[in-house]
C-alpha cells in the first residue's frame, strides 16, 4: 500500500512539473504538443516492447517439451497469481538475471538467462519468477510507460525552452531587468526540470521494484527464497556482467545489468539491494513461520 501511494505521488509530481513547464514554454498549447509527441513515441514502445526487448537479447521461447521443469514452475506460479500463462523465454547469457515484459497480463512474457538457471536453487528461482509475474500482475510495464511519457514530454519542453532562450538572447540592451531575469529563469528551468523528471521517473521504477518484491514473495510463499536469490544475483552479476546490456532496458531486470555507484545511484532504476533483502527478511519474520 505504501509503495502504491508513493507511485501515485510521484506520477502526480510529474504531472505538476509538466503543467509548469508547459505554461512556461507556451501555455497549454506547448504542453499538449510535447505530451502527445512523447505519448506517441512511448505508445509504440509499450505496444511492441515485448518483441523489441526479447529480440534485443536473443531470447529463445521454450515450451514444456523443451524445459519441463522451468516451464512447469512458471505455470504453477502463474496459477497462484491468477494470471494467464505467459510465454517463457531463455536468454543465452551466463550473467544471472531475469525480466518480464508485455503490455498486459494477456500478452506477457517472462525471460531468464542461462546463468540464473545455473546458479539458483529451485526455491530461489521460484522467488525470482514470482517477482517477475508480480510485475505483470501489477501492470508495471504500463506504469513505467506513463512515467516515461511524462518525463519525455518534460524533456521536450525543456528543449523548447532552450531554443526559445537562444533565439531570445539577441534582445536589445534597453530591455529591463525583468526580461533578463525571465531569460535566466527559462534557462534554469530548461536544465533543472528534465533532470528532476528523470529522478522522479527512476523513483517510480524503484518503488515498483519494492512492490514486486513484496507481491512476488506472497505469490511464491517464500520471501527468504527471493531474498537469498537477490543476494546471489547481486554478487554474481558483478563478476559476470551481462553482454550488451542497454540502459534503456535496465529497469526491466530483477537486478540492474549495469554497473556504477556514487552519484549515479540517484539515477538507478533499482533500489539498494541491501534494503530489498532487509524488507523481504522482515516480511518473512512477520508473515511466515519458518
Amino acid at each position: 500500500m505504501i509503495n502504491m501511494f508513493k507511485t501515485t505521488l510521484l506520477l502526480s509530481l510529474l504531472t505538476v512539473l509538466l503543467v509548469i513547464m508547459g505554461a512556461a514554454v507556451g501555455g497549454k498549447g506547448g504542453m499538449l504538443i510535447a505530451f502527445f509527441m512523447a505519448a506517441a513515441m512511448n505508445f509504440g514502445s509499450y505496444w511492441f516492447s515485448d518483441k523489441i526487448v526479447l529480440r534485443m537479447y536473443n531470447a529463445q521461447e521454450i515450451t514444456r517439451n523443451v524445459n519441463p521443469v522451468f516451464y512447469g514452475m512458471v505455470e504453477r506460479l502463474a496459477g497462484r497469481a491468477g494470471l494467464p500463462m505467459p510465454k517463457v523465454y531463455i536468454i543465452p547469457d551466463q550473467s544471472p538475471n531475469a525480466f518480464a515484459t508485455g503490455r498486459n497480463p494477456d500478452h506477457a512474457a517472462v525471460a531468464a538467462t542461462e546463468g540464473i538457471l545455473r546458479i539458483l536453487s529451485a526455491e530461489e528461482l521460484e522467488g525470482v519468477m514470482a517477482h517477475e509475474l508480480a510485475h505483470v500482475k501489477n501492470r508495471d510495464i504500463l506504469i513505467s510507460t506513463i512515467a516515461a511519457t511524462f518525463a519525455g514530454a518534460i524533456s521536450m519542453i525543456g528543449n523548447m525552452l532552450q531554443w526559445g532562450a537562444m533565439f531570445g538572447a539577441g534582445r536589445s540592451d534597453d530591455e529591463d531587468s525583468v526580461g533578463s531575469g525571465g531569460l535566466i529563469g527559462s534557462l534554469a528551468m530548461a536544465i533543472i526540470a528534465p533532470i528532476a523528471a528523470m529522478l522522479i521517473q527512476m523513483a517510480v521504477s524503484r518503488s515498483r521494484e519494492y512492490l514486486a518484491d513484496a507481491s512476488g514473495a506472497t505469490i511464491c510463499g517464500r520471501p527468504l527464497g527471493l531474498a537469498n536469490a537477490l543476494r546471489k544475483l547481486h554478487a554474481a552479476s558483478q563478476v559476470i556482467p551481462m553482454q550488451d546490456a542497454r540502459p534503456a532496458t535496465a529497469h526491466m531486470f530483477i537486478v540492474t545489468p549495469l554497473t556504477g555507484g556514487g552519484l549515479m545511484s540517484l539515477f538507478s532504476t533499482h533500489p539498494p539491494m541491501e534494503e530489498r533483502i532487509t524488507r523481504l527478511e522482515a516480511l518473512a519474520s512477520r508473515t511466515f513461520d519458518y
